[in-house]
């Protein structure tokens, strides 16, 4: 997911970065907040447009080598992989099913043999089902941890 790989290099460069200067220490701060915003899946088209400005204030107004180039991967990725940011925007989605928010866990009805084992481990709660019946994940309830997905020996449960 190239959203969560521009959020980890601006983790980094949020921490790396020495803070004299406003637009770095303060834009990289604010561009993580809204790029952790969309990776949660309650970003929206505006944070896009945010994200962008932010970017060419801090590379133009930064005062090191770092703070200029720093948002790189983030135009980089807008650039290239628009299509990806539009995913986790408007539909909610990531395809590379890093981000965990956007993660929808769900148990083929066919596939799924009733062995509990799913809802034994399942820290919330989130799935029912009787025994040898095929169970059932509530998604206002699941975490989306994934721990169902770990557990199933019979690969009853897909990732959309």
């Amino acid at each position: 997911c190239m959203v969560s790989i521009a959020k980890f290099y601006l983790q980094f460069i949020v921490e790396e970065s020495c803070g004299k200067c406003t637009p770095c220490r303060v834009g990289n701060k604010r561009m993580l907040e809204i790029l952790e915003k969309i990776c949660q899946g309650k970003g929206n088209m505006e944070d896009l447009d945010h994200l962008r400005n932010f970017a060419n204030v801090i590379k133009d107004t930064a005062l090191c080598g770092l703070g200029q180039t720093s948002p790189n991967p983030v135009l980089s990725t807008l650039e290239n992989f628009y299509d990806e940011y539009l995913a986790h925007v408007k539909y909610k989605k990531c395809f590379a099913k890093k981000c965990k928010a956007l993660a929808r866990y769900t148990i083929i009805p066919e596939v799924c043999t009733g062995c509990t084992v799913c809802a034994k481990n399942c820290p919330v709660e989130a799935i029912t089902g009787e025994r040898r019946q095929p169970h059932f994940i509530n998604q206002d309830i699941c975490i989306h941890c994934g721990v169902c997905y770990t557990k199933c020996k019979f690969n009853a449960i897909i990732v959309q």
